[in-house]
């Protein structure tokens, strides 16, 4: 039996997570065990219990109840609580998803204890080390024995800083396999959309039943934490729904939601407080974002799933950041970086109005890389 140990603990990896664990269900009951370990980075029940109801995957066997805390804090939590349930469970691999703090921290100490790491969305870059994701997700896959990558930009990427893809099995860390195979996030997407139309009353809840409707989302720190920035952003919001006349729904991340009276200017929070055409709502569940992600007619957003998610659906995707990592989005012509910055939102949302006919080309593989990575890792461990 091959046992992994599985870390997740924001949104996006409980997703991530759905996929894989689905494949080892369906292609490997009998010789896969999986230990899934949340971080507890997310304490509020919307932000992680119901994303394990809606999918259907197993509760998690360990709550590191690591909580919110400066990157530090949190990192060096989640390093020490992880390494006792490694000691413990003595895993063949641990599966990562990604760049957060969880990431790193986990990273650091499996490969410390000398057990192997498959790193999921392995090569993604958005070369400006001032975000903490691109620290994380370096150090993760120069740690890692399988890097699986989900795009070919991924893949440059790897072997631009000295990963070959021609080695040959058993993977380390001085040997890693590297895999270009697809997204698994593209494989939720496929999987779950029909599901959501049935199982989402999101839009009768937020009042946009019917309506044109522009979804955002806004989370990352530089954005929530700098006032300049967040006031940028949310004046672009307001003249972007003026303009369109259409409604914006924002489902806000705890720490965006309490940072907003703070940071904006009074008379600023006053309008999207009073705009009746401005909806803020509390996080929602993965089921209610796939549905808001399909139906909406445009995306606002600086995270990168959200931006995969626009590409999956075919929407717009105006980029409140100044880089991405997901570079054939904007190769495409689908979405346009904007950073905080009110004229560039302004002038996006213009330009795909003149321009409707936009392009989402086959760059996501074809909606089953969590089969793919299954079928690796169960090759690796018969390879070790």
């Amino acid at each position: 039996m091959i046992k992994v140990v599985s870390i997740v603990g924001a949104r996006p990896q409980i997703v991530k997570a759905s996929a894989i664990s689905r494949a080892f269900q369906e292609n490997y009951p009998n010789e896969v065990e999986e230990v899934i370990v949340h971080t507890g980075q997310h304490y509020d029940e919307n932000m992680s219990e119901v994303f394990f109801q809606e999918m259907g995957i197993p509760l998690p066997h360990y709550n590191l109840e690591a909580g919110s805390h400066s990157h530090a804090k949190q990192t060096a939590i989640i390093l020490e609580r992880s390494e006792e349930i490694l000691l413990k469970e003595k895993p063949d691999f641990v599966i990562l998803y990604g760049d957060t703090n969880s990431t790193l921290a986990v990273s650091l100490a499996t490969i410390k204890l000398q057990i192997r790491i498959v790193h999921i969305e392995a090569g993604l870059r958005s070369f400006n080390k001032t975000m903490p994701e691109e620290i994380n997700r370096i150090v993760c896959d120069h740690s890692s024995s399988l890097l699986f990558t989900p795009t070919r930009t991924g893949l440059n990427n790897l072997i631009r800083e000295g990963f070959k893809p021609h080695n040959k099995a058993p993977w380390t860390p001085d040997n890693p396999g590297v895999f270009h195979c697809g997204d698994v996030m593209y494989d939720n997407s496929l999987y779950f959309a029909s599901k959501a139309e049935i199982k989402s009353n999101i839009l009768k809840k937020a009042n946009i039943d019917g309506k044109e409707f522009i979804l955002s989302t806004i989370h990352r720190d530089n954005n929530t934490d700098q006032p300049e920035r967040l006031n940028a952003i949310f004046q672009g919001i307001l003249d972007v729904s003026e303009k369109s006349g259409f409604d914006v729904v924002l489902p806000l991340h705890p720490r965006t939601s309490k940072l907003l009276k703070k940071n904006l200017d009074p008379g600023l929070f006053s309008q999207i407080s009073n705009n009746p055409l401005i909806h803020i709502l509390p996080p929602v569940s993965f089921f209610d974002m796939l549905l808001l992600e399909k139906k909406c007619s445009l995306i606002m957003t600086d995270s990168g799933g959200v931006q995969k998610e626009a590409f999956f659906f075919q929407k717009a995707c105006i980029i409140l950041r100044g880089e991405t990592e997901w570079t054939e989005i904007t190769e495409s012509g689908s979405a346009i970086l904007c950073d905080a910055n009110r004229d560039r939102i302004v002038a996006a949302y213009e330009h795909f109005v003149k321009s409707p006919e936009l392009q989402f080309p086959s760059v996501f593989g074809d909606g089953d890389a969590a089969g793919f990575i299954c079928k690796e890792i169960v090759k690796a461990r018969k390879n070790i």
